[in-house]
């Protein structure tokens, strides 16, 4: 369904800024910490099912970040909903996907659970503005958007 043809910046960002704005300070200070004390932020190696698992999940986490990075730059400047691919699976597959199935997976490969704690923190900040952004979407795109959310495999997400 179309609605606009003319989307803002604002359209295209969603709620990424006010994200990263709670996400940020726990990243630099997290980061400090780990410079400054990284023995206790070590996962101890990690060990060879650790690494596996990690990457497995990377990869699946990456290749959906793109899949949804590619489809907001093609449907969202034509004013389109969309509701395929990792969009079939949850209403924000780029902040969920990230911090959820990327930056832990990451953190264990780089010998620190820091990645764990921050994909945590940008999930939260991701369900906070998650509400703004859905009523949004509803007004855009009405009863589209009601059979969209009733569509979905992973509301919860």
């Amino acid at each position: 369904m179309k609605v606009q043809a003319r989307p803002t910046l604002r359209d295209l960002v969603g709620s990424g800024d006010r994200i990263m704005l709670v996400a940020l300070p726990f990243l630099v200070v997290g980061l400090a910490l780990n410079i400054a004390f990284p023995t206790t932020f070590e996962v101890g190696g990690p060990p060879g099912w650790l690494r596996t698992v990690s990457i497995v999940v990377m990869i699946v986490g990456i290749v959906i970040w793109l899949w949804a990075v590619v489809l907001v730059l093609t449907k969202v400047p034509r004013g389109e909903l969309i509701t395929s691919g990792p969009f079939a699976l949850m209403k924000h597959p780029i902040f969920t996907g990230f911090s959820l199935l990327v930056l832990p997976w990451l953190g264990f490969l780089c010998d620190t659970w820091l990645g764990a704690a921050l994909g945590v923190v940008m999930y939260i900040a991701t369900r906070m503005y998650a509400p703004r952004e859905e009523e949004v979407l509803a007004q855009m795109f009405g009863p589209a958007w009601d059979d969209y959310c009733c569509s979905l495999l992973m509301p919860w997400l």
